[in-house]
């Protein structure tokens, strides 16, 4: 039992002694990059790769931990053929994925993934020398070789040294194979880990880019294949590209709504509201009371959708102006991610001191990865709060994040763009506040998370008035996405994905006002952008809601459909039956701007 124990042990080892020597040879290859980051920088994201490191050694010891509880019950000549064989397959395979992400990494910026397959048959090539194929090729030789000779040097051998064993040698295998969903999970939290985990710098993403396991982002990618590209011929180019200039017409002239030039500006994104919490949106009355009466002190957008069903997707949307997605989020592809926009450099650009405040992990769904390339000057999460505070399955309750919150923008330099993301009204809905909406059903509970929220908002706001900066502010408040509960049930369904959106703050130059104007989450970017500056074209599906050519409509993403909304036209398409789950009082020709929305996400989406 003991040789089999160490065997397996040593054959772990192994393969974190590779991984670790690709990540040395990435940065040896990148010297001149590697050379202008701090050596703590360097030794940190060799610290921080260990995680995806472990995790990838999870899944490559699987098939020899099963061999090894066999073992007990077949020859051991038969165990060291399977494993000389799996192993020397694993050691081709992850040098060449080592290899080839170096030369890839020096044309595309990223580290490699399952972008190659996509371009297969589109006529794409890479210009490489000669000399640099050799270099490539020989390194390659080199390092199978080098982890071969080492393979059989200190793990072959011990498989020989494997003698008799006993039903109860093959338990304590089985028990440690089984205990590999600790590395390859690698967090016993609610986040399991992704390529962002290992994200550790606010600013500098090559060294967030060597920190990367590129095997376990190759086969990440390669898991995900079927969502990383869309149909090219959704509808035909014309119609796309005329529909679509009709759709995102940004030559208007703006209606502005603040009296400064430059005002502070504070977002804060509640989880999961639905506009069923709001009665001035036809909600329920006495859910969220603190809002209810600060409608009557600002301007309320009170036909605003969310663009998706997922904070992830809702994160995106609102900061980057980007679309969900079916299938899919485009946040989990740092590659992708990092080229889009991002309204704090937009602000920043102008001279806005930048923050992001969230209570919960920031290694959720690669929200790191995201918000590192977004460049936020700075990012507080969980890790940033005591241990006391992190009461909940989700992080830090939302009046306790409120009031770090609030302590920021004290501190913040002016003009500053503040974002909070909020995240009690989670389920499992439990909040540390005396119940007020009774009930153990879980629209009850739901309903008096969003109260406790609501209230935490409330307190924010009467604190926010008597600070310097209230004068000076445009607070936005709106959601991450919508809520099945209470009664939004079904993706045709558009109620399940209309949200508020408020606006408050000593900056406007008008209160208790209610805007009607159809629009999105992705509206937010050049709507802000319309107020202190103007419009960027960067966002291409974000409209400014406020100019005077804009076109009233809302698209709204689920799983693998969408619904198109504008003033007189409403339906919903189900990509994977093609067929329409609802079409009301429209003709053929009233579906092409909503296709050709999504035939441009789709070429966009595919382009990046």
């Amino acid at each position: 039992m003991k040789n089999r124990v160490k065997l397996f042990l040593t054959y772990g080892l192994f393969w974190l002694c590779f991984f670790v020597a690709a990540r040395l040879i990435f940065l040896v290859y990148y010297l001149d990059k590697s050379s202008e980051s701090s050596l703590a920088d360097i030794l940190l994201s060799v610290l921080h790769g260990l995680r995806l490191d472990l995790s990838t050694t999870g899944y490559f010891l699987l098939i020899p931990g099963l061999v090894l509880v066999a073992s007990s019950f077949v020859k051991v000549s038969i165990v060291r053929i399977i494993l000389n064989i799996y192993t020397a397959l694993l050691i081709v395979i992850c040098a060449f994925v080592v290899v080839f992400d170096l030369e890839m990494y020096q044309h595309w910026g990223f580290r490699l993934d399952a972008t190659p397959l996509l371009y297969v048959g589109d006529d794409t090539t890479i210009a490489i020398s000669f000399w640099a194929l050799l270099k490539l090729v020989v390194l390659w030789v080199v390092l199978v070789a080098v982890f071969l000779i080492g393979y059989k040097r200190y793990v072959s051998k011990k498989v020989l040294q494997l003698g008799p064993a006993s039903w109860k040698s093959s338990l304590v295998l089985l028990l440690l194979t089984g205990v590999l969903i600790a590395p390859i999970r690698g967090t016993t939290g609610v986040a399991p880990i992704n390529v962002g985990s290992v994200y550790f710098h606010e600013s500098n993403m090559y060294v967030n880019h060597a920190a990367i396991n590129v095997v376990y982002n190759s086969g990440y990618a390669l898991s995900k294949i079927k969502r990383l590209k869309y149909p090219k011929h959704f509808l035909d180019k014309n119609n796309t590209e005329k529909y679509y200039n009709e759709l995102f017409k940004k030559s208007g002239d703006t209606s502005r709504l603040i009296k400064t030039d430059k005002p502070n500006i504070v977002l804060i994104i509640l989880e999961s509201y639905t506009f069923k919490f709001i009665k001035a949106l036809g909600g329920i009355e006495g859910v969220a009371p603190n809002i209810e009466a600060l409608t009557k002190e600002g301007i309320l957008f009170d036909n605003f959708y969310s663009s998706g069903d997922r904070t992830d997707k809702g994160i995106v949307s609102i900061i980057s102006g980007y679309p969900a997605q079916p299938k899919g989020s485009i946040i989990k592809y740092p590659r992708k991610t990092q080229q889009l926009p991002f309204i704090n450099k937009s602000l920043s650009e102008l001279g806005y001191d930048t923050g992001f405040t969230y209570g919960g992990n920031i290694d959720f769904a690669n929200f790191r990865s995201y918000l590192s390339a977004a460049g936020f000057d700075n990012i507080t999460h969980s890790g940033d709060f005591p241990d006391s505070l992190n009461q909940s399955k989700w992080g830090v309750h939302d009046e306790f994040v409120f009031d770090r919150f609030l302590d920021e923008t004290k501190k913040a330099q002016e003009p500053f763009f503040k974002v909070m993301l909020s995240l009690s009204s989670h389920e499992p809905f439990e909040v540390p506040m005396p119940t007020v909406i009774e009930g153990d059903d879980n629209v009850s509970k739901f309903l008096n998370s969003a109260h406790y929220t609501d209230k935490a908002l409330g307190e924010f706001i009467d604190n926010a008035k008597e600070t310097d900066w209230w004068k000076n502010s445009l607070i936005i408040i709106t959601a991450d996405h919508g809520h099945g509960m209470p009664d939004n049930g079904g993706f045709d369904n558009p109620n399940r994905f209309k949200i508020p959106m408020l606006w408050l703050g000593g900056a406007l130059n008008k209160t208790d006002t209610v805007i009607h104007t159809l629009g999105s989450q992705t509206d937010i970017p050049n709507t802000i952008l319309g107020q202190v500056d103007q419009p960027d074209d960067a966002y291409s599906f974000s409209n400014n809601l406020l100019s005077s050519d804009y076109k009233d409509f809302a698209v709204y993403i689920y799983n693998n459909g969408y619904g198109f909304i504008s003033d007189d036209v409403f339906f919903v398409y189900d990509n994977v039956g093609k067929r329409y789950l609802k079409k009301e009082g429209i003709n053929t020709n009233d579906t092409l701007p909503g296709m050709s929305y999504m035939q441009s996400l789709y070429n966009d989406y595919n382009s990046r």
